[in-house]
């Protein structure tokens, strides 16, 4: 739900990991009235879905104020999460899925769900690897740290 005395950004997200688990990495673009901001980083070792949500959270993390925020992912266990309500039930559930299992990244869901609460958010979900070019260069990004972790 849009607020219109806010700032509009996007954010473009992705993550990627060699293995899985293995070397991940993420990617975001963060775009302010034309103006585009990078970031990225890794982990060793790592799931491709925490670096998926990660992504989301350092892009988040960079914003100084509230802001009405578009976050474009082609993660459909992201974009789901709150599109569909899952986290929602996962909370009342005392972070169970619906079968009684607990649910993984329980550790980034939390905070996702609370930098996501400082702001006024919408997910989109993008096609992956197609021609969104935001999505591939996040892509890009997120296979770069993890080269970097590798070479390192």
């Amino acid at each position: 739900m849009k607020d219109a005395g806010l700032k509009n950004v996007d954010l473009y997200t992705d993550g990627a990991c060699s293995g899985n688990p293995g070397a991940g990495g993420w990617g975001a673009i963060l775009i302010f009235k034309g103006k585009e901001k990078e970031i990225s980083g890794g982990e060793r070792a790592t799931t491709n879905n925490r670096m998926e949500i990660y992504a989301v959270i350092a892009g988040l993390k960079c914003l100084k104020e509230r802001c009405n925020v578009r976050i474009y992912s082609d993660s459909a266990y992201t974009v789901n999460a709150f599109s569909k309500g899952w986290i929602y039930d996962w909370m009342k559930n005392g972070w169970k899925k619906a079968d009684g299992k607990p649910v993984a990244n329980v550790d980034l869901w939390q905070a996702l769900y609370e930098k996501a609460g400082e702001h006024c958010v919408e997910f989109v979900k993008v096609k992956g690897h197609a021609d969104n070019e935001y999505n591939n260069r996040c892509d890009a990004l997120a296979r770069a740290a993890i080269k970097k972790l590798e070479e390192s």
